[in-house]
C-alpha cells in the first residue's frame, strides 16, 4: 500500500493490538502500576475501565508480558460465556486435564485441586477477562464464586476485569452489591490529551520505520486529537486514511485536507461539531482511485 511511499517498515496505524506499539503515556503507565500493585498484594477483584477505543485490550495484553515470573495466568478474551463454559475455559488455561467432559461439580472439584496445587508450589493465579461488561449475570456470580477459594492467609483465584463503563452501570444494579464490594483497586483509563497524540503518532510512525520529515505537524496533530477526542482507535482510524490519501495523491506531506477527507469518511467521528473542519471535496477512496490512475498506470 503505502509502506515504500512513505519508507515505512510496516503499517504504523493498525487496529490490532500490537505490545511492539506500546507507548508509556500517563493514564496507561498509572493504569499499569494499580494492576501489577494489586495483583502482588493479592487482591480477590481488580477493575480497569475504559470507553470504548481507549486501549483496553492493548493493556491487557501488556499487562499478560508483565506478569512476574511466579504469576499462572488464564486469560479469557470471550466474555460471552455461560457458567459452565466459563468454568470450563478456565480449567483449560489452568492445566487441567478432559476439562471438556467432567460434570460441574467434578471440573468445580480439579479447579480447586489444581488452584491448590499451583499454590503450594509458589505459584500466583490470576484469571483475566477482556470485554467483562459482556459477561451473563450469571457469570459473573460465578466469578465471585471463584474468589471464594482461598487459604488462611492469601486468595488462591485474582481476577482482573477489562471492560467498559458499561460493567460500573450494571455492578450497581443491587443483585451484584457482593461482587462490587469485592473490588478492592480500579482505574478508570481516560483518552489522550493533545500533547499525548501528537508523542502517541510520532511514536507509532518511529516504531513503524519512519524516517523521513514530520509527516503530522503539532497543529495538525491537535487538529487530529479534537475530532477523535483523544480516543487511540480513532487517531488509528484517520491517520491510516491520511496516509493513504497522501499515497493515492502522490504527496509526501499531509495536511488539513486529508484530515477533512478522513473525517467525512469517518462514520464514528462526528464532524459537524468542529467548526474548523470544511466539508471534503473527494472522499478517501475516490481519491484513492485517482491516485492509483496517475501513479499506478505508468509503474
Amino acid at each position: 500500500m503505502y509502506l515504500y511511499h512513505f519508507g515505512l517498515t510496516e503499517l504504523p496505524f493498525t487496529l490490532t493490538p500490537n505490545t511492539s506499539f506500546y507507548l508509556a503515556l500517563q493514564p496507561h503507565n498509572e493504569a499499569l502500576a494499580v494492576l501489577l500493585t494489586a495483583l502482588k498484594t493479592g487482591e480477590g477483584f481488580i477493575k480497569l475501565v475504559g470507553e470504548v477505543g481507549t486501549g483496553k485490550t492493548l493493556l491487557c495484553r501488556k499487562l499478560l508480558n508483565e506478569l512476574p515470573a511466579h504469576f499462572v495466568s488464564a486469560y479469557i478474551p470471550n466474555p460471552y460465556l455461560k457458567p459452565d463454559e466459563l468454568r470450563r475455559a478456565v480449567a483449560v488455561e489452568l492445566g487441567v486435564k478432559q476439562a471438556q467432559r467432567m460434570s460441574v461439580q467434578l471440573l468445580t472439584q480439579r479447579i480447586q485441586e489444581r488452584l491448590l496445587e499451583l499454590h503450594q508450589k509458589g505459584h500466583s493465579v490470576v484469571l483475566i477477562l477482556d470485554e467483562a461488561q459482556a459477561l451473563p449475570a450469571e457469570s459473573l456470580e460465578a466469578l465471585r464464586l471463584f474468589t471464594n477459594l482461598e487459604t488462611e492467609s492469601r486468595k488462591l483465584l485474582q481476577v482482573v476485569l477489562f471492560a467498559q463503563p458499561e460493567l460500573d452501570q450494571r455492578l450497581g444494579e443491587a443483585h451484584f452489591r457482593q461482587l462490587k464490594q469485592r473490588i478492592t483497586f480500579s482505574y478508570r483509563l481516560r483518552a489522550m490529551d493533545a500533547a499525548e497524540v501528537e508523542q502517541y503518532i510520532r511514536h507509532r510512525l518511529t516504531v513503524a520505520g519512519y524516517k523521513g520529515a514530520e509527516l503530522f505537524p503539532a497543529a495538525l496533530s491537535r487538529k487530529i486529537a479534537r475530532v477523535s477526542q483523544g480516543i487511540p482507535r480513532l487517531v488509528n482510524v484517520l491517520c491510516h486514511k491520511m496516509l493513504m490519501l497522501g499515497y493515492g495523491q502522490g504527496s509526501y506531506q499531509l495536511t488539513g485536507k486529508q484530515l477533512q477527507a478522513a473525517v467525512k469518511d469517518t462514520e464514528s467521528v462526528d464532524s459537524s461539531n468542529h467548526v474548523y473542519l470544511m466539508m471534503a471535496s473527494v472522499s478517501v477512496l475516490a481519491a484513492l482511485f485517482l491516485g492509483y490512475f496517475i501513479f499506478g498506470a505508468g509503474a
